[in-house]
């Protein structure tokens, strides 16, 4: 049948000579992947390769069909342009960096209005900023309210985090004890919007302490998750 969706894009892979496979997170099926055929071959096909740079937001009509692995897409187009966040080379890390963490975390092939309008809604924002070096971080933490382990916040005064069960505590947990300045940080995080991220000021050392706190929180309550290969990049970039 044909389905109309928005949809972002997750992740691309060349497949055989000529075909390219693509995952993309969806308004109304969550992820699906696609297998675009040809696209390498002709001048006609290299210009819908274009609209699949990672996390762009497109319009797509679908020919879905249950229980096919790889869907066809009948027509695709921009749904929202962006105006920086392909061209400048710090968002586009960004960028990089959070569609692999997105790949690697979203595999619900079902749908998820409140988690597809969080991901659009806050990279619109990061397009449109200037000063934007905490955005990732603030963006995770909030994802994992969507994945479901989002930190309780009622003991928040509590002097130590147990990454284990997302809970502050009163005393040191094991090894997934987190205090110091990533609890600062943290409970600072906690009650920061967007809008407000250019409040938060931290240099880089911090900034790459709490991205790997936050990223063995993923760990630790998805068991599928890996460490995005694109880290260490990603740090040097923002070094």
């Amino acid at each position: 049948m044909l389905l109309s969706t928005n949809a972002i894009v997750l992740s691309k892979l060349k497949y055989r000579d000529n075909d390219l496979i693509v995952k993309c997170y969806t308004e109304q099926l969550g992820v699906v992947s696609f297998l675009l055929r040809g696209v390498f071959k002709s001048k006609k096909g290299s210009s819908k390769i274009a609209y699949f740079q990672l996390l762009s937001q497109l319009q797509m009509q679908i020919d879905y069909k249950e229980n096919r692995s790889l869907q066809g897409i009948k027509e695709v187009k921009l749904h929202h342009l962006y105006t920086s966040l392909h061209a400048n080379v710090y968002k586009s890390s960004i960028a990089l960096f959070l569609a692999e963490v997105l790949a690697n975390t979203l595999k619900e092939e079902e749908q998820n209005s409140n988690l597809f309008s969080y991901i659009e809604t806050t990279l619109l924002w990061l397009d449109a900023q200037t000063e934007y070096s905490n955005f990732h971080l603030l963006f995770l933490l909030n994802l994992t309210k969507y994945l479901g382990f989002y930190p309780e916040e009622i003991h928040s005064s509590y002097n130590y985090l147990n990454l284990l069960d997302g809970k502050f505590e009163t005393k040191q947990y094991g090894k997934y004890t987190v205090s110091g300045e990533n609890l600062t940080l943290l409970k600072t995080l906690l009650g920061t919007t967007f809008d407000g991220l250019s409040s938060v000021k931290i240099n880089a050392k911090q900034r790459q302490s709490f991205l790997s706190m936050i990223l063995l929180y993923f760990e630790l309550h998805l068991g599928s998750f890996k460490t995005p290969k694109s880290l260490q990049i990603f740090n040097q970039v923002f070094s």
